[in-house]
C-alpha cells in the first residue's frame, strides 16, 4: 500500500512534467480531495498508508489535472472570501483577487448603513452584482451582512445572461443559507426594467481582450468563453454595462468593476467619454495592480 508521500511525489513528478507551475500544491489538494481530508493532514502524515480505492480515484485526478483540467473543477470546490464555493463548467473559477470587490462593497454597504439613523420604514440599500457567475461574490456580501445582522436592510440581486451559471449561483446561496436574502435575475447585464434603481452595482465581466485568449493558459480552456471574452479591447461588456448605469444607478450610488491589470487608463476614458463628471479612481490590489475601478453616481 502506498504512503502519502510516495504518492504526492510521483504525482507531482507527473504534473510538472504536464507543465503545471503549482505541482506539489495540485498533487497535495487532489490526493486530500479523494481520501476526504483537509490538506493540511496530508501535508502532517506523510507516512500515512492510502488505500486502494482513494489512490486508483487520486490517479484519475492526476490525468485530468495532466490534460490541463482547473484543480477547482476536479475537486468541485474553490475557496473565496474564508468561504467554499462549488464550482464547474458553468462559471468562471473565482478568483483571489476579486476578494477586493467584496471588501469595497463591503465598506461602503457598512457606510451607507451607519452614516446617518435609518427612520423606521426606510428602504433596504439595492445592491445589484452584475454577471454573477458562481455567485461568489453576492453570496459572500450576503453572507457577511447575515453575519453582521444587516441582511434586512440590504436588498441583494445576482444577474446573469447564462441560467446555467445563474443556477449554479443559486446553490451556492442554498449552500450557504442566504438564498432566502437573495433574488436571482436571468438577464444581459441588468433587467430591460429596472427593479430599482441601485444604490451600489458590482461587476466582475468578462475583460479579456479576444486575441489574447488562446495564450490563456490551458485550465482556462475549460472555463466559459462567454465569462472571459470582452472584445477588441476587452471592454466591450464594461462598456456595455456604463451605458445602463444612468438608469440603474441611483444619484449618490456607486459602481465597483473588476478590470484587467493592464486597463486602467481605457477603463478611465471609457467612463468619461460615456459618463462625463461621474467622479471615477482606479483601486489596486493587495500586489498594487490596477484592479477595481470605483465609479461614483452624482447625488444631484
Amino acid at each position: 500500500m502506498a504512503t502519502v508521500e510516495e504518492l504526492l511525489r510521483r504525482g507531482a513528478e507527473q504534473l510538472r512534467a504536464a507543465g503545471s507551475e503549482s505541482a506539489r500544491l495540485d498533487a497535495e489538494l487532489l490526493l486530500a480531495n479523494e481520501i476526504g481530508i483537509d490538506r493540511t493532514a496530508i501535508v502532517a502524515h506523510p507516512t500515512a498508508p492510502v488505500g486502494a480505492g482513494a489512490a486508483a480515484r487520486y490517479e484519475a485526478a492526476l490525468a485530468r489535472r495532466a490534460a490541463g483540467e482547473p484543480v477547482a473543477y476536479i475537486r468541485g470546490i474553490k475557496e473565496f472570501h474564508g468561504l467554499a464555493f462549488a464550482v464547474d463548467d458553468r462559471a468562471l473559477i473565482p478568483r483571489p483577487e476579486t476578494e477586493l470587490l467584496v471588501d469595497l462593497a463591503l465598506d461602503d454597504i457598512v457606510g451607507r448603513l451607519t452614516s446617518a439613523p435609518r427612520p423606521t420604514g426606510t428602504r433596504p440599500l439595492s445592491v445589484a452584482d452584475v454577471g454573477t457567475g458562481s455567485g461568489a461574490i453576492a453570496v459572500s456580501v450576503a453572507v457577511a451582512l447575515r453575519k453582521s445582522g444587516a441582511s434586512a436592510d440590504v436588498r441583494l440581486f445576482a444577474t446573469d445572461v447564462s441560467p446555467d451559471a445563474l443556477e449554479l449561483a443559486r446553490e451556492n446561496a442554498v449552500g450557504h443559507g442566504v438564498a432566502d436574502v437573495m433574488r436571482f435575475v436571468e438577464a444581459d447585464l441588468l433587467p430591460p426594467v429596472i427593479p430599482g434603481p441601485f444604490d451600489l452595482v458590482l461587476a466582475n465581466l468578462p475583460y479579456i481582450p479576444t486575441e489574447t485568449l488562446p495564450e490563456l493558459p490551458v485550465a482556462a480552456s475549460f472555463e466559459p468563453g462567454l465569462a472571459l471574452d470582452g472584445g477588441l479591447d476587452g471592454l466591450d461588456v464594461v462598456r456595455a454595462l456604463l451605458a445602463r448605469l444612468p438608469e440603474a444607478l441611483a444619484p449618490g450610488g456607486l459602481a465597483l468593476l473588476e478590470i484587467g491589470a493592464d486597463q486602467s487608463d481605457a477603463a478611465l476614458a471609457a467612463i468619461a467619454a460615456s459618463l462625463p463628471g461621474w467622479p471615477a479612481r482606479v483601486e489596486p490590489d493587495l500586489t498594487g495592480r490596477p484592479r477595481v475601478v470605483r465609479l461614483e453616481r452624482p447625488a444631484a
